[in-house]
């Protein structure tokens, strides 16, 4: 690698790279300066930074020193050497121009790095792998100047990220809000909205002063708290659109997310009829005074909320920009209607106000109407749902949180800010209390004649008789008139435009809010029915699909025109909501993950839990009825979307409690000395790639399901690099198999120069704590007779490391064998070039399709695309070749035999020759086998040996071991012939067969029987042979007596053979093995390790 640092360097230049790191040039010899310029003291620098040109590395001078440095400041890019960056030499000029990050592959820090691919706020760069860095540089790679900085510094990209940057980037004209427009206008809008305005009067005169401001103090409790909770969870990472629903699904997961997704989104769309409903009232009351009613006031207001939602529907597809103009305005206008609302409580009354109730500021009006007076079926808590939905406005701005510059820091501020504002309710509580009575007729010959004895109430002394309202009904008053609030203003219509306002903008936030929300769920396929809904369009990605669906719901519930019976609804969805806002805080607090890093630290765990349980119970006492209701749906979608398992893995805090909830366990289980009763296999199974040996797989995760650990074990054997890799490209593919296969098993892998070394390294090391592996499982070696010696060698030996370690031991041996590799490779070719002909049927028919259309252009693209497809035929072709192919090329026994463990088993028996103890294993694993639905139908029968001359003892005593265990079986068997000598047709074929692998040392001298032990040490001798004769008869017995009684079994469970170290030679055991289960069903050879595994003692 050459590197350049040319004098050229030293002078001034224009920046060209102004986001490195930056260490500027310093002057080593002050002689240099000019002469009477102090240079004692050295130069003072400036903070370093990694951002932009005007924040990097600077020097301060003092007056008079800055033209010293001038001709030596660098201005951003990095400096090159032609050989090495110089040495410290302090009797030179040299100046140091090394940058920090500049002479290596190692990357500097950069937010680039840590972005998501598609990020909206910037490209996403990768930083050099630990490989490059790690690995040596090839010889032959050429590096120009300045290209290693800027693969380092992340200033280059791979092709795909840069189309998908360069996609972003047209996107850039979308329409971006601040946190005063985007979030507060927003919640002000919608927290003074039509309750504040038509309904505040009225939750006054039911309630009274002192529990209107204590239900206005809940309300802002709940809303407070769940603030809170929303500014943490939404200050911990960038958050994306769909506000409440996005905030919850990455905090507790796509179950809670999608289940409250729906609700959520539902509410909102029901609250664009709630405003508009609000809003037509008003207008329906104006059409009174005037006496200009269409039809009825119920139809009035549906007609009227019809057509208002329609415009509102036109202005919303219109685009964010002018709803988001419309909003600012109707702020403007209602700040001025509540302005006008408090001067109008300071202006005199007249006659006319005060026959409708409103006297200005009186204490008898206030003490009369600090207590409640609730009517015939109203309550504490059902005004409380009626006002609710006032202070959901919190939550408005989070609803567009795609639509926001930064949303973050905006949420924080907006939503905290709005909860302040929501105090503002309780501020006109009072003046509506104090100058309005509860009842009045609206007649001004309701005075009273001085001497005439009053009747007590506040209107009384005052002047005014309201007592007939008692036994009839009035239309004024804080009970009855919804208009208080205009008649109480210092004008009129500036009230009537608040409520226009309120309510207008309150419905065009929520039918902007719902879609959003609605769209945000349907982009994470949560529910594939409502894929549909996911589209977008134009530059802000506007639902309008979403839209028209909102305003379908919205319009239904227009048609009700009853405010008071909308609004419990709303409450009890957004209480819903609110209560998995708070949860989630709570819960990610709980967690402890690292990952919990919130900029807004003013929340508390416990807080947000007391919200959460607040808003449970809050729900319950407005409706309990409603509240069941609303949670049954909500735990069906979550019990939906927990069976279907969508593919997303956000991080959420349930992920990060389960690792607590498992490393705490396992931690605990340590503490816990193991039992015997407690024993259960937990198995390191030898299957390669999971799906390369399904069925080795099948028959031991069945005694291990929902009881064991399993883990799938593969060793890759050769070059450390190349096995590394390859081990890490597939380690996620076929834990994913796993998974998809409904197999609870882990997939492990190591790389190792020899398979023995993998096995033993996987046998000493996998597990943790208690949850260790006491069992290998691996697949019988079929072709060991023609396998390289070492092969063997490692097979065996593992098998010898496993007893080391004291480990059991189950060799499974089927006809067919297990590897199916060779068939996966045949399957995955068919596959693609199936694909490869579907593509070009689709391709064909696009060319039929645009043939004719175009004129010679559409000649051009036909033959074009005919070009490019030319060589497919070929692959065609080679389909019809293969399908044509015998069944044989694809050992369709062997793929049939890999699935045999899958099948249910029929009613057969599973034959346990339990012939050595080995602490029980031998009869646990088939007694396991028979508790799984496809083996319950096999009975168990036990063979064991025994002397011929007490076979029903042995028996008797058999039985009564096994009922100790409570273990059921089907018979016992006492072999007691399993000593003497093998038919001679068996002896011989077994002599035959290891007859390759004798020395026959005895039929040759001394040196030249000597000579081959030392060449050929792993072959038999006939000192081993006869030194093990016995035994060796045993198992060519044993398979006489297995082909007896044995042959028709479903499963043979039998004594594994241990193989003394030293004494039995690799091949001899290959044989024994061999010899033992030949000509058989499957077979499981199994030995434990000499500990208990069953035990009779409760």
């Amino acid at each position: 690698m050459s590197l350049n640092n040319s004098s050229s360097v030293f002078l001034d230049s224009v920046p060209t790279n102004t986001n490195r790191f930056q260490v500027n040039v310093i002057n080593e010899n002050h002689e240099s300066c000019a002469a009477g310029i102090d240079n004692t003291d050295p130069p003072h620098y400036e903070e370093t930074s990694f951002g932009d040109e005007q924040n990097r590395l600077r020097i301060s001078f003092r007056p008079g020193n800055q033209e010293c440095y001038d001709n030596f400041l660098q201005t951003g890019e990095t400096t090159k050497t032609d050989a090495s960056f110089h040495t410290y030499d302090s009797h030179t000029n040299t100046y140091y121009l090394q940058t920090f990050g500049h002479n290596t592959m190692d990357a500097v820090p950069k937010i680039e790095y840590y972005r998501n691919t598609g990020s909206v706020s910037g490209p996403k760069v990768n930083r050099p792998s630990l490989l490059e860095i790690h690995e040596q540089l090839a010889k032959n790679v050429a590096v120009t100047p300045g290209s290693a900085d800027r693969v380092a510094n992340g200033e280059g990209m791979p092709g795909e990220e840069h189309a998908e940057n360069k996609e972003e980037d047209n996107k850039a004209g979308a329409v971006k809000f601040g946190w005063v427009k985007g979030v507060l206008v927003r919640c002000m809008l919608n927290i003074w909205g039509v309750m504040l305005f038509i309904r505040l009067s009225w939750i006054v005169g039911e309630a009274g002063i002192g529990l209107g401001v204590i239900i206005i103090g809940l309300a802002v409790t709940v809303t407070g708290i769940t603030g809170l909770s929303t500014s943490a969870i939404a200050t911990n990472g960038y958050v994306r659109g769909g506000g409440a629903y996005y905030l919850i699904s990455r905090s507790l997961g796509p179950e809670f997310g999608g289940s409250i997704g729906l609700i959520f989104a539902f509410a909102n769309a029901v609250a664009v009829a709630m405003y508009v409903v609000g809003f037509a009232e008003t207008v329906v009351d104006l059409l009174k005074e005037s006496d200009s009613m269409m039809v009825d006031p119920t139809n009035d207001i549906r007609i009227i909320g019809s057509i208002t939602v329609v415009i509102l529907l036109g202005i919303s597809v219109a685009g964010m920009e002018w709803e988001a103009k419309a909003q600012v305005i109707l702020l403007i206008i209602l700040l001025i209607a509540i302005a006008n609302f408090f001067i109008g409580t300071v202006i005199p009354s007249n006659n006319e106000k005060k026959s409708r109730g409103f006297f200005n500021y009186q204490a008898s009006i206030f003490a009369e109407n600090f207590g409640p007076s609730f009517t015939k079926g109203e309550g504490f808590f059902s005004v409380f749902a009626i006002f609710f939905p006032a202070a959901t406005g919190i939550l408005a701005g989070a609803n567009i949180s795609g639509d926001l510059e930064v949303y973050n820091n905006m949420l924080g501020n907006g939503k905290e800010t709005s909860v302040y504002v929501d105090n503002i309710s309780i501020t006109m509580i009072v003046p509506t209390g104090a100058c309005v009575v509860r009842d009045a007729t609206g007649s001004m010959n309701d005075t009273i004649i001085s001497g005439i004895n009053c009747n007590g109430s506040a209107a009384c002394g005052l002047g005014y008789d309201f007592s007939r309202c008692r036994h009839e009904p009035c239309q004024y008053g804080l009970m009855n008139n919804f208009q208080v609030m205009s008649m109480v203003s210092g004008f009129g219509p500036l009230i009537t435009a608040g409520i226009f306002s309120a309510t207008l903008s309150s419905a065009l936030a929520s039918l902007v809010s719902a879609p959003k929300v609605f769209q945000a769920l349907c982009k994470d396929n949560i529910y594939k029915a409502l894929q549909f809904f996911a589209k977008g369009y134009g530059k802000n990605n506007e639902p309008l699909r979403g839209y028209i669906l909102t305003f379908v719901i919205a319009m239904a519930f227009i048609l009700i025109a009853e405010l008071n019976t909308i609004a419990p609804i709303i409450s009890n969805f957004f209480l819903a909501s609110y209560a998995l806002i708070n949860f989630s805080c709570f819960h990610a607090s709980y967690a402890k993950s690292p990952g919990w890093r919130p900029a807004y630290g003013i929340y508390n765990m416990w807080v947000s839990l007391f919200g959460a349980v607040l808003c449970c119970a809050v729900m319950f006492v407005i409706n309990w009825w409603a509240a069941v209701i609303t949670y049954v749906i909500e735990f069906f979608l979550y019990i939906y979307v927990t069976y279907k398992k969508p593919d997303v893995n956000w991080g959420s805090s349930t992920q990060a409690l389960s690792y607590v909830s498992a490393l705490d366990n396992a931690l605990e289980l340590t503490t816990v000395e193991d039992h015997v009763k407690n024993f259960r296999p937990q198995c390191i199974v030898l299957t390669g790639g999971p799906m390369t040996r399904p069925a080795l797989l099948d028959i031991t995760y069945a005694f291990t399901k929902n009881s064991g650990l399993c883990i799938c074990c593969e060793v890759f054997v050769g070059p450390r690099k190349l096995c590394v890799k390859e081990m890490n490209s597939g380690m996620a593919k076929k834990q994913a198999w796993l998974i998809k296969n409904k197999i609870k098993a882990f997939y492990a892998a190591v790389a190792a120069d020899c398979f023995r070394d993998g096995v033993r390294s996987l046998l000493q090391a996998s597990g943790l704590g208690r949850m260790k592996p006491n069992t290998l499982v691996i697949g019988y070696k079929k072709k060991w007779r023609k396998a390289p010696l070492t092969e063997i060698e490692n097979y065996v030996g593992i098998i010898h490391d496993a007893f080391d370690f004291e480990i059991g031991v189950v060799i499974v041996r089927i006809s067919q064998g297990f590897d199916i590799s060779q068939v996966l490779q045949v399957q995955e070719e068919l596959e693609k070039l199936e694909q490869e002909r579907l593509a070009l049927e689709a391709t064909i028919k696009d060319n039929e399709c645009e043939e004719g259309n175009g004129g010679i252009r559409g000649l051009f693209k036909k033959v074009g695309k005919l070009n490019i497809t030319k060589p497919t035929p070929k692959k065609d072709s080679s389909i019809n070749t293969i399908q044509s192919m015998h069944v044989g090329e694809f050992n369709q026994k062997l793929v049939e035999a890999s699935t045999q463990f899958k099948k249910k088993q029929g009613k057969g028996t599973i034959d346990v020759w339990w012939l050595f103890d080995d602490g029980g294993l031998t009869l646990l694993i088939p007694y396991i086998l028979t508790l799984r639905k496809k083996w319950k139908d096999c009975k168990l029968r036990i063979y064991v040996g025994g002397k011929i001359n007490r076979i029903e003892e042995e028996k008797i005593a058999m039985a009564s071991l096994l009922s100790k265990f409570r273990i059921k079986f089907a018979d016992i068997h006492i072999i007691g012939d399993i000593n003497i000598k093998p038919n001679k047709e068996s002896w011989k074929f077994f002599e035959e067969m290891i007859e390759p692998y004798r020395l026959h040392e005895s039929c040759k001298d001394l040196t030249t029987a000597e000579k081959l032990k030392r060449e050929t040490p792993w072959k038999i001798t006939d000192a081993e042979l006869e030194a093990v004769k016995e035994k060796s008869y045993r198992q060519v017995r044993l398979n006489e007596l297995l082909q007896e009684h044995s042959r028709a079994a479903n499963l043979i469970v039998l004594s594994l053979p241990v193989a003394r170290k030293g004494s039995i030679s690799d091949l001899l055991y290959m044989a024994w093995l061999e010899i033992l289960t030949k000509n058989l069903p499957p077979v499981l050879l199994v030995r434990g390790n000499h500990k208990n595994v069953l035990t009779f003692y409760s």
